[in-house]
This record gives structure tokens, C-alpha cells and sequence, in this order.
């Protein structure tokens, strides 16, 4: 079972994330999510940059049976372009905020009821969200558990 909090409006200020990018089959994320989260944090150590918040994941549109998704971590300052990890800037501006609990393939529900409230609202999605994994999965740990914060900037 999954839950979601009460969606919330925030403005947020622009966040440099250092990712891997790609366009990968939805059926390959999980494959992808496993290199990127070994790759971002490997050269984030050779060049001496800290992660400043929970690993993410940036989708460029809504995924379907693809999907454009940039992974890392937000930082403090941008990292030089290595082994496919570059810099991506996260816009400022309106977000519509949701925290869902539980697994991962689930977070299609909370995507769901957080474009029905932004409906509800007279607001409209913009092409861009992401997730922030605030807890991390761990071998036989409850995925009734984790915590991701879905963020979804608004249509301008």
C-alpha cells in the first residue's frame, strides 16, 4: 500500500544537481538509477565536491515506455563534464510538492493524484518534475517505508 501526503505550493530557489543523463526504457531505469548512482558520486569524489542533498531523479516529460531522466545529487557548485556526468540547473520558480510513502513502482499513483489536485487548483504541470529519495532502499528493509519527494514545477 502507498500513501501520499497533502500536495503543498512552494517557490524554490534554482539547485545545481551533477547527473547522468540518458533516454532509457522505462523497463531499464533500475539498471540505469544503479550507474548513475555509482557513477555521480565517483567523480563528484575526484573532483572534491560534496552531495548537498538526497540523491534524485530529473524526468524531461512525462515517461512512457521511455524515459528522459537525468540521476545524481544536488550540489553546492557545478562539476566539470566527465564520463557522461555534467551539471543540470533546476529553475526556480512554483512547485506543487507531494511526499509518497512506499515502493517505488507504486509513485504512478502519487504522480497521478498530485496532477489531479494541480487540476483542481486551475494550475497546470509543467514538462518538468523530479523525485528526491529521502530514505534509501536497503536489502530486506520494508519498501512500505521509503519516502520519496515528487516535485513538479508549474506551466508558466
Amino acid at each position: 500500500m502507498t500513501d501520499a501526503s497533502t500536495p503543498v505550493l512552494l517557490t524554490i530557489a534554482p539547485m545545481t544537481v551533477a547527473v547522468l543523463r540518458e533516454t532509457v526504457p522505462v523497463a531499464a531505469l533500475t539498471e540505469f538509477f544503479d550507474r548513475a548512482f555509482t557513477m555521480v558520486p565517483s567523480v563528484l569524489a575526484q573532483q572534491g565536491i560534496v552531495a548537498a542533498g538526497p540523491p534524485m531523479a530529473v524526468y524531461s516529460g512525462v515517461p512512457s515506455g521511455v524515459a528522459t531522466v537525468a540521476a545524481g545529487v544536488p550540489t553546492a557548485t557545478p562539476v566539470s563534464p566527465v564520463h557522461g556526468v555534467s551539471s543540470l540547473t533546476l529553475p526556480a520558480g512554483r512547485v506543487a510538492r507531494v511526499i509518497h510513502r512506499g515502493a517505488y513502482d507504486a509513485l504512478g499513483e502519487s504522480y497521478q493524484a498530485l496532477t489531479d489536485w494541480l487540476h483542481e487548483q486551475g494550475l497546470e504541470p509543467g514538462p518538468m518534475m523530479w523525485e528526491s529519495y529521502l530514505t534509501e532502499p536497503t536489502p530486506g528493509g520494508d519498501p512500505a517505508d521509503l519516502l520519496t519527494e515528487i516535485t513538479w514545477p508549474l506551466a508558466r
